[in-house]
């Protein structure tokens, strides 16, 4: 591979500028003294800078939907963000690193008690906008309604105050939340897995081939899952399977 043709695609400042989403808080785990995001993401990013010989610059976003909408800027070299079909139409997608399972949270007492039991008239699914998952809700409810807020924490404030039927959700983040809600569920399954990827902008093939070869190299050489040991998400993340040929 051609090292110096992918640094010119993906660092043609000299420096790799990386998009992080902040609001994945399995991906980003702290802030170090500077006030730059730490955890599995941001160490992915340097990994990828270090194989290219060139310094990284970490962006913050505040979310997936922030961090995709400043590729059309050209605010970023490379973005680690979930890959979805809708992002994809703009953002050249890796394969994914790490998996994240999404289910739904259900009060005490509620009716559902399976997934399939979601998709029904007069169902009310609480959902953070443009996360992976509410686009894939957007993408495949056909029948409940999808009660969208700006915020993660926002979405289990409306969830308990506004009495809705069912919260969406990482697993992970559901797992504490349901901590809050004595006699609550967590239904078995997901609906989805979220593919965490690292995106760069669209006709740099070989930049493409770049981050796919480093991504399988890093769960292979178990890199990914040393990172999810590092930073404390061991039994919330796991390294993504070997993309099929």
């Amino acid at each position: 591979m051609n090292l110096q043709l992918v640094r010119q695609q993906l660092a043609p400042t000299g420096v790799l500028r990386a998009g992080i989403n902040m609001s994945n808080f399995l991906l980003v785990t702290s802030k170090d003294a500077e006030g730059l995001p730490e955890g599995v993401s941001p160490a992915v990013a340097k990994a990828i800078a270090e194989q290219l010989s060139v310094p990284v610059k970490l962006i913050s976003y505040p979310g997936p939907g922030a961090l995709a909408d400043a590729l059309g800027e050209g605010a970023w070299d490379i973005g680690n963000i979930a890959h979805q079909k809708e992002r994809a139409k703009t953002i050249c997608f890796s394969p994914a690193y790490c998996d994240i399972q999404a289910t739904y949270l259900v009060p005490a007492g509620s009716a559902i008690q399976k997934i399939e039991d979601v998709d029904k008239p007069n169902v009310r699914i609480v959902a953070k906008e443009r996360s992976a998952y509410d686009l894939w809700l957007t993408e495949n409810i056909k029948h409940a309604t999808i009660i969208r807020t700006k915020s993660i924490d926002e979405s289990f404030t409306a969830f308990c105050d506004e009495g809705y039927e069912v919260l969406a959700g990482l697993r992970p983040k559901l797992l504490d939340e349901a901590k809050k809600l004595p006699g609550s569920t967590i239904l078995s399954g997901s609906f989805t897995v979220i593919g965490q990827s690292v995106g760069c902008k669209k006709g740099l093939p070989e930049a493409a081939d770049f981050l796919h070869q480093f991504v399988e190299e890093s769960k292979k050489s178990g890199l990914i899952a040393n990172l999810i040991e590092k930073y404390g998400v061991e039994g919330k993340l796991a390294p993504a399977a070997p993309h099929a040929s």
